[in-house]
């Protein structure tokens, strides 16, 4: 009896040391699984770093003339007027989907999900591919306002203006390319040797009213970056008819400034705009050539052209910077604005010299 007694104590004590056994070979296998997939999440965060860090990085300027150049030579087409501004556009919006990383906006997964910069420079560029595609649709290619548009140019036109964050069913790039793909379609019959329903007309007044396009998005565009610091804004809704004569105005005022989490939102579409513009306007001085000349507005446009490349210069800063006017930061987006309020201001001026007779 005490022998059976001692054997089921043994075998008892047994279990309990092979359950403990057990239970510290499962806490060390779960310790290693923990620590095997937190490295593994550390290592792909560091190389979503990485990648995010390389796809921010802006295009270069490039060549105009150059580049439609080599696309006519390179397709056999000959260089026509307006060849230069379709081509010019085409690559502009083409850039959306080829610079590295492609087209971020509508990303779902990381890096892409995490970068608000990039797809805030692809939505400047965007609203300048669009409104140059609404002036070639409603005013470049026809010569008159009861005139018919062309079928291609009005097929191009809602496609750039389609949802920037789309992500399938479709997505906002093959939208984008059907667009480019139409403009290519236009360029084909404009330098083709029967031009039969596309034309493209160099007029001041067409110019001029693409012209105020671009005023309009540059003087917005000073506004907002000038609001990274809050400024005081008048109450522009005052009815001067309820104002007794000889007394003064009481004239509301209120601060607007720019939230912080979307100062660098703000500048980078502002860079986004003048990349664009800046290719689009050098592609006009080469089709309005003559325009130009006739209006004495050639060194306009490049006074223009300088200001927006002098905004491409590199930002030093891995952040943009909210100092104040005259603090010991720097205001980043205060230098910018300086750069687009003289664009704007050379606009203005342009558009005055091509309204005279």
């Amino acid at each position: 009896m005490l022998d059976w007694k001692n054997r089921t104590g043994k075998a008892q004590a047994r279990e309990r040391v092979d359950a403990r056994g057990a239970d510290a070979r499962s806490y060390f296998s779960g310790l290693l699984f923990s620590r095997a997939l937190g490295t593994l999440l550390f290592l792909y965060l560091l190389v979503a770093a990485l990648v995010g860090w390389y796809w921010s990085q802006e295009p270069a300027l490039f060549p105009v003339q150059q580049n439609a150049q080599a696309a006519a030579e390179r397709e056999g087409r000959q260089m026509v007027v307006g060849y230069t501004t379709i081509e010019t556009l085409k690559t502009v919006a083409g850039t959306l989907m080829s610079k590295p990383g492609g087209y971020i906006s509508n990303d779902r997964f990381p890096p892409g999900l995490w970068m608000d910069n990039m797809p805030s420079w692809e939505y400047g560029v965007l609203v300048q591919v669009r409104d140059l595609s609404r002036a070639l649709r409603k005013d470049f290619a026809r010569s008159q306002s009861q005139s018919t548009e062309d079928a291609d140019l009005a097929r191009a036109e809602p496609r750039f203006n389609f949802d920037n964050k789309s992500w399938v069913l479709p997505s906002s790039e093959s939208e984008y390319q059907e667009g480019i793909n139409s403009l290519s379609r236009y360029q084909a019959r404009l330098t083709g040797t029967d031009q039969k329903g596309a034309q493209f007309y160099t007029r001041a007044d067409n110019l001029n009213n693409w012209l105020g396009d671009v005023a309009t998005r540059l003087g917005s565009l000073s506004q907002r970056l000038s609001a990274s610091v809050g400024r005081v804004k008048l109450n522009s809704s005052l009815k001067t008819e309820v104002i007794a004569p000889g007394q003064v105005p009481q004239v509301d005022e209120e601060i607007v400034e720019t939230p912080w989490l979307q100062i660098d939102n703000v500048f980078y579409e502002a860079r986004g705009q003048a990349w664009a513009l800046s290719h689009l306007l050098r592609a006009i001085e080469v089709d309005f050539a003559d325009v130009l000349a006739k209006k004495n507005a050639t060194v306009s446009v490049r006074q223009i052209i300088r200001e927006l490349e002098a905004s491409q210069e590199p930002l030093w800063s891995p952040m943009v910077l909210n100092g104040s006017g005259f603090g010991v930061w720097a205001n980043h987006s205060l230098v910018m604005a300086n750069y687009i309020s003289r664009a704007n201001a050379a606009v203005i001026d342009l558009r005055q010299l091509l309204s005279q007779g």
